[in-house]
């Protein structure tokens, strides 16, 4: 028997798996781990509490969390989370992340997957969209490896430099082991004009990291002549009152659903998305749910359209997605059931209107430059401060507010999300007045 009833191996178990390997004991499995490595002591573990000692211990720790109220975005958005969301997506038929593959018991997950799927598909203008992606960045990596697999003998994907920087460093990371060769650069444009690059994609964001909606006139024209496919990097909530992917005549929409209603979560569990037009579904990654028939002639849902590469012969797989962020797919589409067209707009007229109030109000205080003078943006914003950005920055924390995030450029960016009131707009911009900068 086991020394520990939880663990599933025997003694003996341990003895015929280190027989296989031609070890005597798990000591020497370890022998390349220099000594000093090695804890040698006791383990320096807490006495058992109770349940309510162990609920005032995480209660206290949460304590010394200090609280600031966030005027920053960068990717990641303090938006509104209705109470309604967290009371669906805790009930117990949810509480699972794992693949749908028995649809005759899977129904309820594979609707509310389907359902996401449509609403994406909604938002971006385009045909088809997957289960769901882990998070932005990575969904942005998977576009570019769709790019090569789709256009075939081409291997040049060009990407925005004004790109979120965690999506660029992802796109970096992904290319540099897929042999892909990435091409970052400030006029995408240009670069694909020149005409000399075996162009297989090229992503550009909706918004940029400065938050300001890019214009996509005639991209996409010049992107196919190429041979090419052209990705949008987007904002799902911002897709409400922007021109969608398709409106600029993209083939492939990823981006983060975080700013659907999920909270910052100190970096996560987020969601990302993917959609494209139809002709290019079959190289779509991860997963997608479909509608059909059953026996009966009643609607239902089913796994469709399903690799076996992706499963089973990896190194022919377009993309090894297998999981995905099922559970904050749900999240998702809760949050834009309660929101609908109209909240959605609603939500975005808000943070337009406060955060083009702040960014008056922090021009107005003599110690900031506007270098995007006439420029749209929707509840983020860059400003070229006229001080010291790090003592900016700090003044902000001492005060309880999060803001002013540095960019390479020298510039400091702000974010206005519906979460933030004029109150809070007004006591952000009276502690810049008077800070020593």
């Amino acid at each position: 028997m086991s020394t520990f009833a939880y663990f599933p191996h025997t003694e003996e178990d341990i003895k015929v798996m280190l027989e296989r390997v031609g070890l005597s004991s798990l000591g020497e499995l370890y022998s390349d781990v220099p000594p000093e490595f090695i804890h040698k002591g006791d383990y320096d573990l807490p006495s058992a509490m109770t349940e309510e000692e162990v609920r005032r211990w995480f209660e206290n720790l949460a304590a010394k969390d200090t609280r600031l109220v966030v005027f920053a975005g960068a990717g990641a958005y303090d938006h509104y989370t209705p109470s309604v969301i967290p009371y669906i997506t805790s009930r117990s038929e949810f509480i699972t992340a794992y693949t749908p593959y028995q649809c005759e018991i899977s129904q309820g997950t594979l609707r509310y997957i389907f359902e996401w799927q449509t609403m994406i598909c909604s938002l971006t203008g385009l045909d088809v969209a997957n289960a769901s992606m882990y998070d932005g960045p990575t969904a942005a990596a998977e576009a570019m490896r769709m790019c090569v697999a789709c256009t075939r003998k081409r291997n040049t994907v060009v990407a925005s430099a004004r790109l979120l920087p965690a999506v660029l460093s992802v796109l970096e990371t992904y290319s540099r082991y897929s042999g892909i060769n990435l091409v970052v650069t400030d006029d995408v444009q240009e670069a694909v004009a020149e005409g000399t690059l075996d162009l297989a994609g090229v992503i550009v964001p909706s918004i940029n990291r400065f938050g300001i909606v890019e214009s996509h006139l005639g991209l996409a024209d010049l992107v196919h002549q190429m041979g090419g496919l052209l990705v949008e990097y987007c904002d799902p909530s911002a897709l409400a009152v922007v021109k969608t992917p398709a409106e600029w005549g993209a083939d492939i929409a990823v981006g983060d659903g975080q700013s659907l209603g999920i909270p910052l979560c100190y970096g996560g569990p987020y969601v990302g998305f993917m959609a494209c037009r139809e002709q290019w579904m079959r190289k779509l990654p991860g997963r997608i749910v479909g509608q059909t028939a059953d026996a009966a002639g009643r609607r239902a849902f089913v796994l469709t359209l399903q690799a076996r590469e992706q499963h089973i012969r990896r190194e022919k797989a377009t993309s090894n997605i297998c999981s995905n962020e099922s559970l904050m797919a749900l999240w998702c589409t809760v949050y834009l059931s309660i929101m609908g067209p109209e909240g959605m707009r609603k939500l975005n007229a808000i943070c337009y209107e406060r955060s083009h109030y702040l960014k008056e109000q922090l021009l107005a205080t003599g110690k900031f430059e506007d270098p995007f003078e006439g420029r749209t943006f929707l509840k983020e914003f860059a400003l070229k401060p006229l001080c010291n950005a790090e003592k900016l920055q700090q003044a902000l924390l001492d005060a309880g507010f999060f803001g002013a995030l540095p960019t390479p450029e020298g510039y400091v960016t702000f974010c206005v999300t519906e979460r933030r009131t004029p109150e809070e707009i007004d006591a952000l911009v009276k502690v810049i007045k008077e800070a020593a900068l």
